[in-house]
């Protein structure tokens, strides 16, 4: 089964060298394709002689422009701290030709696999109910995809209250791959009543205890053939902590007021916003139980943490309170308002914000600032925030620690700036340009320049720079001039 994958040489090999790689993998079932330096999107094979920092910042770029994987393949012998520094810039795995001899198998079989999951994530199941763009989300829903469709692990998933854990779970759900996969089954554990906690997850017979007036089945029964979801699991006490054990490891259990053992086979995944790991440590959650649920620990970012996708979020939650027609777009003003407001609630508090923004809002043409509720509205203090605080600053000192020079941390600011503009405004180059303060003709210059720099030849070890091509220099002084 053949499968796409850019290709590309961060070395210079000669002709039969490279054409016998390029065979190698074509016969694994690979079709190839150069690497777009302009969209480095999908999965791709970058071969490469020696580790050097200008390798782990060409890798850094290829993820920074895309949301691809890279593979990379050293032609030479590498070490481990090389591989760990190539991880660390981005690469999603590293062979080592020399010791793998089935490395085009190996090389197929691992981009076969991030294709399979990079489809299902951008899939509408996945894009219209998760929504986010940023690099952490995208990283965590790939995780899931692929936890979810090629294993039957249990699974537990961490966050902050409204992070979205429930709709994980309902993914996880969705995406497993049993032939004849049955219902999912929710229970929060936060609601269970200790007295009729037995009932709930084991049921009970008629008559086993006072009012139990019917048979009934329990979580454990309901969820077999399916997916039992145990929300909140932290808060279980330690004695359901043990009965939950002894089902897990058995998969078999007995209602109450019953001696009839019955067979359960479910695929658990549990969630918590407590840090299980400190709990298990301070004797306030079962050990063995904690290495039972979490065979993969599946960690939600709180919303401050994946800030690009507020205006993603705030569009998708608008249509939804708006289905009959078109949304109104979101003025400069509500942008910068939603952008640096704090959210507590995270995703949940954002939705609940949207809505009531919603309901203010009438007639057509943008939301403006005055469909913000009152009470939700920036006071001065708030309003005058400089966003030049700490967390600039710790950026600006990891680059200088890291070596970068002024140059090249001006530039990376510039390219993040249009970046983040024209995922905000979604691709339209008139609005990008008004909020970054520039013309759209110096956006699109600036655009063409950095696509012009992106193109070069990479450098090469033995035979010293590869001269390229320059724009001219009316048109670099021209962009430079405005974009500082």
């Amino acid at each position: 089964m053949e499968t796409e994958a850019w290709i590309h040489f961060f070395t210079e090999v000669d002709e039969g060298t490279r054409q016998g790689l390029e065979r190698s993998l074509t016969d694994a079932g690979l079709m190839l394709r150069p690497l777009d330096l302009e969209r480095p999107g999908g999965a791709g094979v970058l071969f490469f002689d020696a580790m050097s920092r200008e390798l782990c910042g060409f890798v850094h770029e290829i993820q920074r422009k895309g949301n691809g994987r890279t593979l990379a393949v050293a032609l030479c012998k590498l070490s481990s701290a090389d591989a760990w520094r190539l991880l660390e810039s981005g690469a999603s795995d590293i062979l080592d030709r020399l010791c793998s001899p089935l490395w085009p198998q190996q090389v197929a079989a691992r981009v076969h696999r991030w294709n399979a999951v990079d489809a299902i994530v951008a899939s509408p199941l996945v894009r219209n109910n998760l929504v986010g763009v940023s690099r952490a989300w995208q990283s965590v829903l790939r995780q899931v995809a692929e936890i979810a469709r090629f294993t039957q692990s249990s699974i537990l998933v961490v966050g902050e209250s409204g992070t979205g854990k429930e709709l994980m779970a309902r993914l996880i759900h969705t995406l497993d791959a049993r032939p004849e996969k049955r219902d999912l089954v929710v229970l929060d554990c936060t609601t269970i009543v200790p007295e009729l906690a037995g009932s709930e997850f084991f049921g009970h017979e008629k008559g086993a205890f006072t009012g139990a007036t019917a048979t009934r089945e329990g979580a454990f029964a309901l969820a077999n053939g399916g997916t039992l979801f145990l929300d909140e699991v932290g808060e279980l006490p330690t004695g359901l902590q043990c009965q939950l054990l002894r089902v897990i490891q058995e998969r078999s259990f007995k209602k109450v007021g019953s001696n009839t053992w019955e067979h359960t086979c479910f695929r658990l995944v549990c969630a918590t916003n407590r840090d299980l790991s400190r709990a298990v440590e301070n004797g306030g959650f079962r050990h063995d139980l904690y290495f039972r649920i979490a065979n993969w620990v599946c960690r939600l970012p709180p919303l401050r943490e994946r800030t690009e996708d507020i205006l993603p979020l705030a569009r998708h939650f608008l249509k939804e309170c708006l289905p009959d027609g078109d949304y109104p777009e979101l003025d400069g003003a509500v942008c910068d308002y939603l952008l640096q407001r704090s959210y507590p609630g995270n995703v949940r508090e954002l939705k609940q914000l949207i809505s009531r923004i919603s309901h203010r809002h009438v007639g057509e043409g943008p939301i403006t600032a005055g469909d913000i509720p009152e009470d939700e509205r920036p006071t001065g203090t708030d309003a005058a925030t400089d966003w030049r605080g700490s967390r600039f600053e710790g950026v600006i000192r990891r680059a200088l620690v890291a070596g970068a020079r002024l140059k090249e941390i001006r530039e990376a600011a510039v390219e993040t700036a249009i970046r983040i503009a024209m995922s905000d405004e979604e691709g339209n180059l008139q609005r990008a340009a008004r909020r970054l303060g520039v013309t759209d003709r110096a956006l699109q210059m600036r655009r063409a320049l950095s696509r012009h720099d992106r193109q070069k030849p990479a450098p090469t070890r033995s035979r010293g720079p590869v001269r390229a091509g320059v724009l001219p220099a009316a048109v670099s002084e021209c962009v430079a001039s405005r974009f500082g």
